[in-house]
């Protein structure tokens, strides 16, 4: 769908506007959000007639969820199901939409993993709503999304209740269109996307799951009764960011806080704080997905939250990461222990935050100062990402020409968009699994590594340190480091270990990876998601009239 002029400068000017005349703009939002409901009534009324044909259509089917699926799901689907009395429909005959903001939705990464978890979990527990995901992914149609869906993460879902609604306005998102204030640049950009993506579709509900946290203020200004919810990977700014501009800091920005430039980076960044907590005070549920980014959203946005009278805590839902499966598919005994590898593996996806550099010098170390020849032959290091767009396989080039000049390119494989059974395998065969993200926020592919068995070393910081790779059952269940030469002297570690000392930790790791099931996911999003469709059910009897917004 392509915007007018009109259309891209209206997000501009409500922008600008909510902080001149805050009464006037609030009640000219909903009248902007009343044309909007009004403009897209038809394309609604469309929506549910092609969503109730192809579920009669599938209904001639068999069950699209496997057997074994079901019955895994069961408890889930009966989590907090209430009960028809008197004649009323039961809370799972729900049918309304739940629109799901996911700009890149193919990107095929952990936060992706995170969504269509989300949407099965969100099918389970109510069959008669739709999911709609927001997405600029034109380059593929809906049967190709769920295939790579399937194949990438091993998630079947029920089609005709997801549509995918194609925004036309994505480079307004991309930090490439911003090359200086770039946070700003793209949180208003993302202001634009969420004008297009309520041009397109209205929902009842309406949840953040990529981390724009703009785009939840500007649905509560346009539609103050839609139950919002976000679910935060990373904040768009914390504390830890602010403390990486001294010098000594860690991360893309350390030390960028000297001189003149500097101290005005320093200024940006603190009033982006106090708009982004602003903003997340608008927010009716939110999730995070681990200790770490709860910390920080609770101090950036718990204040403004507390002032609006925000009931809901900011909760902890970890991400659902694939351990019933790996625990069927990766055995771990003595026996086993033989078709192990001397390799590292390291699953990300290449962007610059995920510091493969780093990985690959720490190698480099390992190689050349701790081993002798004949191990060195042996010992591999593959990494495993997807490439979204040219910026990533520009990355993948250089991080290639980089294992050259380290002479290390003969001990490096790099795999690009591996479906799920070809990680399956490098987790079978692997020994040791690798992050080095610093502050990464949660760390999928770290819990990957523990159900799988492997001997993790992972940066000191974040939710890799804090929430995944601890001590488990009396003992570790893996390593951690900071600079290359501490990863070195951690594989070197991970290496040498017995194979008695090295099985008990395989093991202690699986046990850990248990806190992060699928299904444990999928228990705590739906008791998140009850809370908004319960605001939904409840709004119907709520006076439309217009009202400020909350957060003026």
């Amino acid at each position: 769908m392509n915007l007018s002029l009109v259309d891209l400068l209206v997000p501009f000017f409500v922008a600008f506007a909510v902080f001149l005349t805050p009464s006037l703009v609030c009640y000219t939002g909903q009248i902007v959000g009343w044309y909007l409901k009004r403009r897209t009534k038809e394309r609604q009324a469309l929506i549910w007639t092609r969503v109730r044909a192809e579920e009669q259509e599938s209904d001639s089917k068999e069950n699209p969820y496997p057997k074994s699926e079901d019955e895994g799901w069961e408890k889930v689907e009966n989590h907090g199901v209430g009960t028809a009395r008197n004649g009323e429909r039961s809370e799972s005959d729900w049918e309304g939409t739940i629109g799901f903001f996911h700009p890149f939705c193919n990107a095929g990464g952990g936060g992706e993993r995170v969504l269509w978890a989300a949407i099965r979990a969100t099918q389970k527990r109510w069959p008669k709503a739709i999911c709609a995901v927001y997405t600029g992914d034109h380059d593929v149609d809906k049967a190709t999304i769920l295939e790579r869906v399937q194949s990438r993460f091993n998630i079947q879902l029920h089609p005709p209740t997801v549509i995918f609604l194609y925004l036309s306005t994505r480079h307004y998102v991309l930090s490439s269109t911003y090359p200086h204030l770039t946070l700003l640049g793209q949180s208003l950009g993302s202001i634009i996307l969420a004008y297009d993506a309520f041009s397109l579709h209205v929902p009842d509900v309406f949840i953040d799951t990529m981390g724009y946290a703009f785009t939840l203020a500007f649905a509560k200004f346009l539609f103050p009764n839609m139950p919002t919810g976000a679910y935060v990977h990373y904040p768009t700014i914390s504390t830890d960011m602010l403390g990486s501009l001294d010098g000594g800091g860690q991360g893309v920005n350390a030390g960028a806080g000297k001189g003149i430039k500097g101290f005005a980076k320093r200024k940006y960044w603190h009033m982006f704080a106090r708009i982004y907590g602003w903003v997340g005070g608008n927010v009716d549920v939110v999730m995070t997905n681990s200790s770490w980014t709860q910390g920080h959203i609770r101090s950036l946005w718990g204040p403004n939250r507390t002032k609006r009278a925000k009931i809901s805590s900011v909760e902890i839902v970890y991400p659902p990461v694939a351990v019933e499966e790996l625990e069927r598919e990766v055995t771990i005994d003595s026996r086993t222990e033989a078709d192990r590898e001397p390799t590292f593996l390291y699953i990300a996806q290449f962007r610059p935050e995920k510091n493969h550099s780093l990985i690959l010098r720490a190698f480099s170390n390992l190689l050349n100062a701790k081993l002798d020849n004949g191990d060195k032959l042996k010992t591999k290091l593959v990494l495993i990402g997807s490439v979204r767009h040219s910026e990533d396989a520009t990355r993948v080039y250089d991080l290639r020409l980089l294992a050259r000049e380290l002479k290390i390119d003969n001990n490096v494989e790099f795999v690009c968009d591996a479906s799920w059974p070809q990680i399956l395998d490098w987790l079978r065969r692997s020994s040791v699994g690798v992050n080095g993200m610093w502050n990464e926020h949660f760390g999928i592919g770290v819990v990957e590594y523990q159900a799988a068995g492997l001997i993790s070393v992972v940066n000191a910081s974040g939710g890799p340190m804090n929430d995944i790779v601890v001590d488990y059952d009396g003992g570790p269940t893996g390593y951690h480091a900071t600079t290359y030469q501490d990863y070195a002297i951690a594989f070197e570690k991970a290496l040498s270990l017995t194979n008695d000392e090295t099985l008990e930790m395989r093991l202690r790791a699986r046990a850990s990876a248990k806190r992060f099931t699928e299904e444990v996911f999928a228990k705590r999003w739906v008791a998140q998601v009850e809370k908004l469709v319960d605001m939904r059910l409840g709004s119907r009897a709520v006076s439309s009239r217009p009202s400020r917004l909350s957060a003026l």
